[in-house]
Order: structure tokens, then C-alpha cells, then sequence
């Protein structure tokens, strides 16, 4: 007999004895509880009378209802590693209002693929074909620019509903948010303009819709996690080489004790390029967000170019975007992309068209800026680089984005400086054309073992660091105390710089190597092995506290917003 069922039966036994009061009902709460493996796991959390919701093989981890009383008795038990409570993660904004009606044959033009040079490669023939890209979001609509690719084919090959657990005929299915369909519309759009130029970064590319929130923009953590299972359990099946990931969360743990942050990784280790938005929580350092803070992953930043499209001497990072560094001394994020003031294709009826109606306009577009649109171009241009070579490993396709990045900078000759910190625009503005006509390989997450990341038996900090002063810095380079490599943590108020070539980067992009993390903690901070010191900005504030390492508080009801509104720039 099951903990449930004993419970039953005293309570039976207590009215059929004429007790004093009727027992008071059982509150049951929902809960990610991981353990050494999937069926250890299972079989306790049955044992114990929890309701399981979901499998969560990708981190050994069930999603289940329980009661307090089972939560306690399943933490005392050798085979749980950790109790998570299940946040929820929603799209913020409200609906109301109606939308704008325009012609529906009119194609506008989008000023991205130019911007990150994708339009020269689509000229030769890379334009993502054979490649297959997860947009883990709202739902797709199925407008020709999303179900066709460039040639006219079908593309959407698969579309899985996390939420209900369900692989759904490819050519159903809907996205009433809006959110999915603009950040996919960004990555692989196939509508071309009478100029003959594509509106998507990679129009050949084929979709895979994994859809884990729900028609007002609402999901869990379990949903999450669900839903990237299927993606690398899938991979193989469907050919996806990239995970776009387009929401973000303050961080609440260390990045490798946050349950999204493990599915993640295992993405990752699997050889998925998995693209994540910085968050929107700019420009104060320390605002990158979950699962940004993945060491891993290209985490990318949003840059604008103000509204004037032929003049790349504004340009600057977008207020917006979350900066670096990571808790774990990082430096974040790894690119920067446009983000601002970005055109896509919504359906007129879904909750953000008419939440937002002004911002929509000829029957299919609509405009929104964002990191979540930022990390839709960034993984349109790593599927022109796996197109172009599709046997590199996702470490080299992150590492041939970084390298061929243009970074913003000021002044000239030999006394060229960054115009943003490292920890502002990572290693500049993506260069599409450059990353595939010049491949380079082998400079990214030098020093990582995401197997022992995995696995719990090693953790890593990064080369940043903050000063007495508050400064932050990178460690180990001649060149800590230039512009660029500190940075007190003000956003620049600059009109706007060039991004260039030309700017010498030391030690192989020193910001992607890591120090072993360790448990020592000083009066305060964290220390890694070699003695770097963190001061400050470890206590996780707002009763995020881990209690006896297992138990993550209850307090996630807004834990990560796929889409947070900012002011178009």
C-alpha cells in the first residue's frame, strides 16, 4: 500500500471512530524532483503516492503533484537529488484592441539579413537548406513565409506540443500568442521582396515547432524541460541542429543547479547549437538571464541601428539588453545582433497583435524588439554556418561566430578601443558572411567539461571579476585595465560607433576559458581554485534561497517571461 493510501485510510478510520473533526484537506503543490535516474525516481515518487505529470528523462526528473508531507518524506530518501518547485513562465502583456488591416501582398523589406551580411550568402546558395532548426515557443503560424522555404517546399516537419504531451500532424497546429511565429519568421522567413531579397536570415532551413506555452503566452518549468526532451530526443529524426530559445529568467542558483539550465546542457553535449536571448533586463551588469547564464550556449545580445538602416555609424547596443557578467564570472553575452525595431510575420487575432495594435500593420507584420528576436537572427546564421559545414561540432560553430564577430570600437590605428565593455556586446556584431568564408575553430568553452558539468562532479567560474572598487574586469590578461576588458558598469551614451575589423583579441578569446569551481567561500564571495576572489552578488535574493541544497522555494510564479514588452528602439 502507497504513503496516499495510508493516509486514506487513517482518515476513514478517524470518522468511523467519531474523532472529533473531519481532517482538514491536503494541499498538493506541483514539483520537479530529480534523482540518480529517471526510473529510481518514478518508482519513489509512485511509492510515495505523488501524481506524476511528466517524464523528464533529459535530467533524470519527474514533474509530480505532492503534498508537503510526501515532499519530506521523498527528500529523506537516497535516490532524490533535488525537489524543485514548478514555476511558471508566461508572456508578459495583456489582450485588448483589434488589428490594423493593409494588404496582405505587400512584402517589406527587413533590414537584418543585410545588417549581419546573411543576404551575401544567400546569394551564393547558403541559405540554411538541410538544416533544422527548434523554435521551443508559442505554437507557428502556418504563413507561407513559415511553411514554405525558399524554394516552395513544406519545411515545418514536426510539431510537438509540450503541454499536452502530443506530436501533432505537421500541418496543424497555431500559435494564438504570436510570439513563436515572429521569432521563426526572423530566422527563416522566405517571403522576398521585389528587390529579390529574403526577409529571413536562413530561408532554407526547415522548422520544428515545440510548443510549451500555451494561447496567452503561459507555461511551466516542467513544460520547458518536457519539451526540450523531445528535441534531443528527436534530433536524429528530424535532422535539428539548432535550439532557439527566446525567453529569459533572473537567475535563482548557480547555472548548473537550475533545472532548464540542465536540460540545456544535456542539448548541448548532444552537439545542439543552442541559441538562448540575454533577457531584456539591460543595461545594469549582472542582468544576464536563465538559460543565458549556460556557459555553453551563444547568449545574444541585441544592438540597433537606431531607424536609420544605411547609416552604421549610430548603431549602438540596445538599452534593453542584458549585460554581463554571469554570477559564476562569465563573460555575457557572446554576441550581439540586431534586436531593435524588428519586423515579423504574427497573425492579426493573436494576443500580442492586439495587445499591441499599433505596432501591426499590412495583415501579417509586426514589429516588436527584443532579445528573444535578437537570438531568432543569431540562429538563422548558425544554420548558414552548419549548412556550409555540417559536420562542426556546436563548440566551433559558437566559436566561428565569436571570431569573426566585429566588435564596436573607437578611435584608430593602434589606439583602437572597445566603445562597449566585453561584458556589453561579448565579441561584437555577428558577421555571417565571415563566419562562413573564414572558419575558425577550437576558442570556445576552452577549459569546460560539460560531461563533468553534467554529471555534478565539477562546476566552472569564468575570467571575470570585480574589483574593490566595484569595477568589473577580465582576469588574466594584459589588458585587464583597458577600455573594453573593465568596466564600472555604466551604459555608454554614445550616439553610436562603427563595428570593425581589425581588433585584437589576446589569448584566443580569453573570455571563454573557465576556472574550476569550487565550494570554499570567503567573507564575501566565491573563490575559484586559483584564489580569484568574487566580492559580492552571490546571495540569491527574494527568498530564492536553496534550503538544505533540495528543496527550490515556491516563490517561481513569474520566473521567466518569453517576451517582456520594451520600448521599440
Amino acid at each position: 500500500m502507497n504513503i496516499k493510501a495510508v493516509f486514506t485510510v487513517l482518515a476513514v478510520i478517524s470518522l468511523a471512530f467519531g474523532m472529533s473533526q473531519a481532517p482538514q484537506p491536503v494541499t498538493e503543490s506541483s514539483y520537479i524532483i530529480q534523482g540518480s535516474s529517471l526510473a529510481d525516481v518514478r518508482a519513489l515518487v509512485a511509492e510515495y503516492g505523488g501524481e506524476i505529470t511528466h517524464e523528464l528523462g533529459v535530467i533524470r526528473a519527474v514533474g509530480a503533484t505532492l503534498t508537503p508531507a510526501q515532499v519530506e518524506a521523498l527528500r529523506a530518501q537516497a535516490g532524490i537529488q533535488r525537489i524543485y518547485g514548478n514555476g511558471s513562465i508566461e508572456v508578459a502583456g495583456k489582450p485588448g484592441g483589434e488589428a490594423q488591416g493593409g494588404n496582405v501582398n505587400n512584402v517589406q523589406e527587413t533590414h537584418y539579413p543585410t545588417r549581419v551580411l546573411a543576404d551575401s550568402l544567400h546569394a551564393s546558395g547558403i541559405d540554411g537548406s538541410g538544416v533544422g532548426i527548434a523554435v521551443l515557443d508559442t505554437g507557428l503560424w502556418k504563413h507561407d513565409g513559415i511553411r514554405n522555404d525558399g524554394a516552395g517546399n513544406l519545411r515545418i516537419d514536426a510539431v510537438y506540443n509540450a503541454i499536452t504531451d502530443e506530436t501533432v500532424n505537421p500541418a496543424s497546429g497555431d500559435d494564438p500568442a504570436g510570439h513563436g511565429s515572429h521569432v521563426a519568421s526572423i530566422a527563416v522567413s522566405s517571403l522576398v521582396t521585389p528587390e529579390g531579397k529574403f526577409n529571413g536570415i536562413a530561408p532554407g532551413a526547415h522548422l520544428v515547432s515545440v510548443q510549451a506555452f500555451d494561447e496567452l503566452g503561459q507555461g511551466s518549468y516542467a513544460d520547458v524541460i518536457r519539451a526540450i526532451d523531445w528535441v534531443v530526443a528527436n534530433k536524429a529524426n528530424h535532422n535539428i541542429r539548432v535550439l532557439n530559445l527566446s525567453f529569459s529568467a533572473e537567475p535563482r542558483s548557480h547555472y548548473w543547479d537550475d533545472p532548464i539550465n540542465q536540460a540545456v546542457m544535456v542539448a548541448w553535449q548532444q552537439d545542439i547549437v543552442v541559441v538562448v536571448a540575454a533577457g531584456n533586463r539591460g543595461p545594469a551588469a549582472m542582468t544576464i538571464g536563465v538559460p543565458g547564464n549556460v556557459p555553453y550556449v551563444i547568449t545574444v545580445g541585441a544592438m540597433t541601428d537606431n531607424y536609420t538602416e544605411d547609416n552604421e555609424g549610430d548603431d549602438v547596443v540596445a538599452s534593453f539588453s542584458s549585460t554581463g557578467p554571469t554570477y559564476e564570472g562569465f563573460v555575457k553575452p557572446d554576441v550581439v545582433v540586431p534586436g531593435g525595431h524588428m519586423l515579423g510575420l504574427m497573425q492579426g487575432n493573436s494576443h500580442l497583435a492586439t495587445t499591441y495594435p499599433e505596432f501591426y500593420a499590412g495583415d501579417k507584420y509586426f514589429q516588436m524588439s527584443g532579445t528573444s528576436q535578437a537570438a531568432g537572427v543569431a540562429s538563422g546564421v548558425a544554420a548558414l554556418i552548419l549548412q556550409a559545414y555540417p559536420g562542426m561540432s556546436a563548440d566551433d560553430v559558437k566559436c566561428t561566430m565569436m571570431a569573426n564577430a566585429k566588435p564596436a570600437t573607437t578611435g584608430k590605428g593602434n589606439k583602437r578601443t572597445l566603445a562597449y565593455s566585453v561584458f556589453q556586446q561579448g565579441a561584437g556584431l555577428v558577421d555571417a558572411l565571415a563566419a562562413v568564408s573564414t572558419p575558425i575553430t577550437g576558442c570556445a568553452n576552452q577549459g569546460l567539461d560539460i560531461d563533468a558539468d553534467i554529471a555534478g562532479t565539477l562546476h566552472f567560474g569564468g575570467r571575470a571579476n570585480q574589483d574593490i572598487n566595484g569595477d568589473f574586469y577580465v582576469m588574466g590578461s594584459d589588458l585587464s585595465g583597458s577600455d573594453g576588458y573593465a568596466w564600472d558598469g555604466s551604459q555608454s551614451l554614445s550616439s553610436g560607433y562603427l563595428w570593425t575589423d581589425g581588433y585584437l583579441w589576446t589569448d584566443g578569446y580569453l573570455w571563454t576559458d573557465a576556472y574550476l569551481w569550487t565550494d570554499t567561500v570567503g567573507v564575501d564571495g566565491y573563490l575559484w581554485t586559483d584564489g580569484y576572489l568574487w566580492t559580492d552578488g552571490y546571495l540569491w535574493t527574494d527568498g530564492y534561497l536553496w534550503t538544505d541544497g533540495y528543496l527550490w522555494t515556491d516563490a517561481l510564479t513569474e520566473m521567466a517571461t518569453m517576451s517582456s514588452w520594451v520600448e521599440q528602439e
